[in-house]
């Protein structure tokens, strides 16, 4: 049968992107649509403008520690509308550089929502396509738990383009994007609170990294507030929310924003017309191959909830176009040591195992910690202490994993990252000459193991 595409992609994320683009030009006849937004999650609504906000964010300390240096600086007056306009034009320019990334690889460009209506078959504004190959890259969409009131709650997408800087803020999750947005609407000015319903935020990452943070937080003047959950909001005469715990306490805010989970954006996709399953968590169920159960049908990306990082779902798409049209370049994405960053206030960066990890697989683990006043800190009044952390292994004397706590630790654990990649040992780290001053050299000048 001739099919109108080789390949139909729904969703112009990172992955639906990466996989379009790359599959073009190994000569597949392609097409992408997309309903929302180009550029996915990441680029409208994720890591682009969070980022952004986190720059913003980082000037209060920086205006605080420059009298160190010298600096005489009036009263700083920050205007969170010029940072959503400046935001809001570079999201656009990112916008249009992800159509003509599209465009110029020959993709057929649709801009409207898809539907499948058959294994090889999609529908677009009321028009039908064929393809012998349908990928599903459609993300996912942030959840509020359906409390009473929780249509007085925003979620990320709303964050975003809040008109004004909220006066008093409840953010609610113990997760990255939590951590990373209680971070933005403290550092902005915004009186805030950090509502978490377990014992200590950032669960899966290392011990260390999440009692470090949690001290850092504190220091910063930030209300951290565990074992915390709320059990109703109601909306107040002057437009202002009160917040009911399920312990009976009552807080005010001007805005509760939770960041307490992301489902699969799957409305009204179709997929009832197919024989695609879905796993215990409503994510689309597939191979190592990224095939459903419907053979031509593939997933990647949020959607098939896996690791959720836009380099991931890069990978993932990159693997799935050479598979399919250029198979003497495939090779599958490896998910052991992926590095990762937390862009909270301090950021987080780490690769590898957490010391909890190595211990559960049975590594005769050695730890080697530092914690340490940054250089550009001993000039000023700030207390803040940066953690770098290496899990070894003490039979091969392998580096299993790297953790920091501190500025630039997402630059810094990246080079890092390819080091464990390439299997470094301890020795390696110590035979490593530092680069002098830095806070990175502390990474290969750490001797002496914890508590030996």
């Amino acid at each position: 049968m001739a099919y109108d595409f080789d390949l139909y992609v729904i969703g112009a994320g990172s992955g639906g992107v990466r996989a379009a683009r790359f599959a073009a030009g190994f000569g597949a006849k392609v097409a992408v649509a997309e309903s929302r937004y180009l550029g996915g999650t990441c680029v409208n609504v994720g890591c682009v403008p969070k980022k952004l906000l986190v720059y913003g964010a980082h000037f209060a300390e920086d205006f605080e520690q420059a009298s160190g240096f010298g600096w005489s600086l009036g009263e700083a007056n920050f205007d969170w509308p010029t940072l959503i306009a400046n935001k809001d034009r570079e999201i656009n320019r990112l916008n249009g550089i992800y159509r003509n990334l599209l465009v110029n690889s020959g993709v057929t460009l649709h801009e409207a929502h898809a539907k499948i209506t058959g294994p090889h078959e999609v529908e677009v504004n009321g028009e039908r396509f064929t393809a012998k190959n349908i990928l599903i890259a459609t993300g996912g969409w942030p959840q509020i738990p359906q409390i009473p009131g929780h249509e007085h709650a925003i979620g990320s997408n709303e964050a975003f383009f809040l008109k004004e800087l909220p006066k008093r803020v409840l953010v609610v999750g113990g997760g990255y994007i939590a951590v990373e947005f209680a971070g933005i609407f403290h550092g902005l000015g915004a009186n805030t609170t950090l509502l978490y319903r377990g014992d200590l935020f950032l669960r899966g990452f290392d011990g260390s990294v999440r009692k470090h943070l949690q001290e850092e937080l504190t220091k910063r003047g930030l209300d951290l507030q565990f074992n915390a959950d709320i059990a109703r909001i109601d909306k107040q005469a002057d437009g202002s929310l009160k917040a009911t715990l399920k312990d009976g306490r009552v807080l005010e805010a001007d805005c509760i924003f939770y960041a307490t989970g992301r489902r699969p954006m799957l409305d009204n996709l179709g997929l009832e017309n197919t024989d695609v399953q879905l796993t215990d968590k409503g994510f689309i169920k597939v191979d190592e191959q990224y095939q459903t159960s419907e053979p031509s049908i593939l997933a990647l990306g949020d959607v098939i909830g896996r690791v959720q990082l836009t380099p991931v779902a890069l990978a993932e798409g990159m693997a799935v176009a050479r598979r399919l049209f250029k198979p003497e370049q495939y090779r599958p994405v490896d998910y052991k040591m992926i590095p990762t960053a937390v862009f909270s206030l301090p950021n987080i960066g780490t690769v590898g195992l957490t010391e909890e990890e190595a211990r559960e697989a049975g590594h005769d683990v050695v730890i080697f910690e530092s914690r340490f006043r940054p250089m550009k800190l001993t000039l000023t009044e700030c207390q803040e202490k940066t953690l770098m952390k290496l899990v070894v292994d003490g039979k091969t004397d392998k580096v299993l994993g790297c953790h920091m706590v501190g500025p630039d630790a997402g630059e810094i654990v990246q080079g890092l990252a390819i080091a464990l990649k390439a299997g470094a040992t301890k020795r390696d780290f110590d035979d490593t000459i530092g680069v002098h001053p830095t806070a990175a050299e502390e990474f290969v000048t750490m001797r002496t193991p914890v508590g030996a």
